[in-house]
């Protein structure tokens, strides 16, 4: 085999002949370099391997999985943080309605036996799993939030319930209430209203009536006097207990006639209507409350009157 060299820096073309020996020469040459590169090969697939990989290339790949467990382990711990927060709010409404529950129970008349609110409820059946059986901390939390909604409306209309439960008790305990003053008119009914000193939504826990200066005012149904004297809001207060927590307060007047302690009648004077304590003008703030907690006055004289 013959190789003509042209090039510009030689003087004229040169010839460079090769024959087998020259050809079997190269082949081997190349044949050792393509076991060099395959021995280099093996060297660094055995070099790297985990078990030989070096003190610097090991302490790289630990760390590098040492922070990625440790980010793991912190998104893991700030997910527990937040349904343990979930957990205990929802714990803390169980508790009160279960308390709810109970006192529903005897509002009712069902015996404690009938509906346990201290036990597990029962459950059983067969066993059928589902396609996915694991659940994943979006569907927990998802799960969580859903179910703190259901326990809030629930608790809200457990304790209107509650509520009219308490003024049907109240009204078939107290059937011997009259009205307070025999005239007037309602100048501000129960429930929420503009406070007409701090134009601010506030709860108006009795009803008042509109009347006359000295205005006699009579005790609605008999009991106790348990409170007669000046109060800071209520300027001068009657508190008349009238026995199976129930008690009516009459506000705001000019005149006390009974004292503490004193037995009074259902129809009997027990003050006059005056503008005194946190009041706007001449008028009678009347109360009716059972266990401490403030009911309508108006549904409840309403009731008896039809009654």
């Amino acid at each position: 085999m013959n190789i003509i060299i042209v090039s510009g820096n030689l003087a004229k073309p040169r010839t460079v002949s090769l024959n087998t020996v020259h050809l079997l020469l190269a082949s081997l040459v190349l044949f050792v370099l393509f076991v060099v590169a395959l021995l280099f090969a093996q060297y660094a697939l055995v070099r790297f391997q985990p078990g030989r990989m070096s003190n610097e290339l090991r302490d790289w790949l630990a760390s590098a999985q040492n922070h990625e467990q440790q980010r793991q382990n912190a998104y893991l711990r700030e997910s527990l943080d937040t349904m343990a927060i979930s957990l205990g709010q929802m714990q803390a409404r169980l508790l009160r309605l279960d308390t709810l529950g109970s006192r529903l129970t005897k509002l009712a008349g069902l015996k404690p036996q009938e509906i346990d609110f201290s036990a597990a409820p029962g459950q059983g059946g067969a066993y059928v799993p589902a396609g996915q059986q694991d659940i994943s901390l979006d569907q927990m939390n998802q799960q969580l939030g859903n179910l703190s909604s259901l326990l809030t409306d629930r608790s809200d209309k457990l304790a209107a319930l509650e509520t009219l439960l308490q003024q049907d008790r109240l009204r078939k305990k107290m059937l011997t209430v009259s009205a307070p003053v025999s005239s007037g008119w309602y100048s501000s009914n129960f429930g929420w209203r503009v406070d007409p000193f701090t134009g601010k939504k506030a709860m108006h826990e009795g009803v008042d009536w509109v009347v006359p200066y000295g205005t006699p005012i009579h005790a609605a149904a008999s009991g106790m006097v348990v409170y007669a004297g000046w109060h800071p809001q209520f300027g001068n207060l009657v508190e008349i207990d009238h026995g199976n927590d129930i008690l009516t307060r009459y506000a705001h007047a000019s005149k006390v006639f009974v004292k503490v302690g004193e037995v009074v009648k259902r129809g009997q004077l027990i003050s006059q209507v005056g503008s005194t304590g946190r009041s706007t003008g001449n008028h009678l703030h009347f109360e009716v409350r059972f266990k401490g907690l403030a009911q309508n006055p108006v549904r409840f004289l309403q009731a008896n009157t039809a009654g």
